[in-house]
């Protein structure tokens, strides 16, 4: 599978953009400066991407997201090595990913590959979500920032 540009913005894009971000105010946001790639398995749509330039030498993940059915295979980490080639090919010098603190699953895999924590951004839930979140029974309140250097 080849990750790719997206040329549309479909329904299902948007299930999976919501999955990782509930918001859809700040997914359209950000959508509007961002880059959005996609995997597919002709014509599944498998995964999404979103880059958006932070500054002349940062890029941000702003949102990824798996379909469910094929969570646990490799897609995930696939599109963070590309996007680490994306930032490379476009001479950013970060890359950057926010998620939250008591998303373990995806702390542990952007860690894996390569990605320290740098901030914490208190309160980030609580002060741009309408509706409180909860993972793994916790209540969401904080952002963790994640960075990692491009070589």
């Amino acid at each position: 599978m080849k990750v790719i540009t997206a040329n549309k913005i479909t329904a299902a894009h948007w299930q999976l953009f919501l999955r990782a971000d509930p918001s859809r105010k700040l997914v359209t946001a950000y959508l509007k400066n961002g880059f959005v790639f996609e995997l597919r398995q002709s014509p599944r749509l498998l995964a999404t991407l979103v880059l958006l330039p932070v500054s002349a030498f940062q890029l941000e993940i702003k949102n990824l997201a798996v379909s469910p059915q094929f969570e646990n295979r490799g897609l995930a980490t696939s599109l963070l090595n590309f996007a680490k080639e994306y930032a490379h090919q476009h001479n950013y010098h970060e890359l950057i990913i926010g998620t939250g603190s008591t998303s373990f699953k995806q702390l542990y895999l952007y860690q894996k590959v390569g990605f320290r924590p740098v901030a914490i951004r208190s309160d980030f839930f609580t002060d741009n979500y309408v509706k409180p979140i909860f993972e793994n029974h916790l209540r969401l309140r904080d952002m963790i920032v994640l960075k990692t250097n491009i070589d």
